[in-house]
């Protein structure tokens, strides 16, 4: 077993929430899809820190045949030390997430964004990884930034590879984005699970989503 890989092994054990299972393999040519929710002390990386975020396998999609998870137990989670010393109490108060703590045992983010981006590429074998999230903006924004400044494996969704919930929820309903967020869901699209402001929670209630865009008609008008 070679340096890298002892390493990665206590770093999962001392910090990380990371399946053993493993999806069904695709090859070449089809998407696997990533849903990711994070929780943050701020409004924007580099001035603030992300303290925990998750990525849970969400299914795959080959152009015709959506393969929906039998469950979302393929997932990754990890709560991360602060980056600076600024923070939001607001942003604290949402997430009850404690910097303090967090700045003694939460993992180095050169560590978490290196095993998470491992961890994606491992899931996804020799298919197309992409990540999902719901909205898109501020999580691709943190995690992308935070995988090309601290990785060594750098973003394992490239520099576009993603999926925006909101914006096909607008497009499958025939709404406007305004009128597309969590909310104004009708209840067939919505999840069985409560949204917490758990990274991991939330990450699976997306899923859940998700996977109803692909395999749910919309109701009738």
């Amino acid at each position: 077993m070679g340096k890298n890989m002892v390493l990665g092994v206590q770093i999962i054990r001392e910090h990380f929430n990371i399946s053993q299972g493993r999806p069904k393999k695709f090859g070449r040519g089809v998407d696997i899809y990533f849903s990711a929710d994070i929780e943050t002390d701020g409004p924007i990386p580099g001035p603030y820190s992300m303290l925990s975020f998750a990525l849970v396998y969400a299914g795959a999609y080959d152009g015709t045949t959506f393969y929906k998870p039998s469950d979302y137990s393929d997932r990754f989670y990890v709560e991360l030390q602060p980056i600076s010393e600024q923070f939001e109490e607001e942003a604290l108060r949402v997430n009850g997430l404690d910097r303090t703590a967090l700045a003694r045992r939460g993992a180095r983010p050169s560590e978490a964004m290196t095993a998470a981006a491992r961890w994606v590429r491992e899931i996804a074998g020799t298919s197309e990884p992409v990540f999902v999230a719901y909205p898109l903006s501020f999580d691709w924004s943190w995690l992308y930034w935070y995988f090309v400044r601290f990785s060594q494996e750098k973003s394992p969704f490239g520099y576009s590879k993603c999926f925006d919930i909101k914006t096909a929820v607008a497009l499958k309903l025939g709404r406007t984005i305004s009128n597309a967020g969590r909310q104004k869901l009708p209840a067939a699209f919505q999840s069985g699970a409560s949204h917490t402001h758990h990274a991991l929670d939330d990450a699976i209630e997306q899923a859940e989503i998700f996977a109803k865009l692909f395999t749910v008609e919309p109701p009738l008008a």
